[in-house]
């Protein structure tokens, strides 16, 4: 079954699968819309996030260590 959504930013009907590159949006340019958007403060999250959890330096680390490890654009070359 294949799994169709609206671009959140032109409503354009995208197809959800791994050929679509922009996921969800249509383009790039409708997601670079949409992050300037963000960036311009124009979207936020309505409400603060309130942690119910205290993370401590290990749990911290174990999530960077993770984040590090599924996005090697932010590791320097070795």
């Amino acid at each position: 079954m294949t799994l169709t959504v609206d671009c959140p930013t032109c409503t354009k009907k995208v197809t959800w699968q791994p050929e679509s590159e922009f996921r969800p949006f249509c383009s790039k340019r409708c997601q670079l819309i949409d992050l300037g958007e963000w960036a311009d403060e124009s979207k936020k999250i309505s409400q603060p996030i309130t942690p119910e959890v205290i993370m401590s330096e290990e749990m911290l680390d174990e999530l960077e260590g993770e984040f590090l490890q599924h996005n090697k654009f932010f590791v320097e070359p070795e």
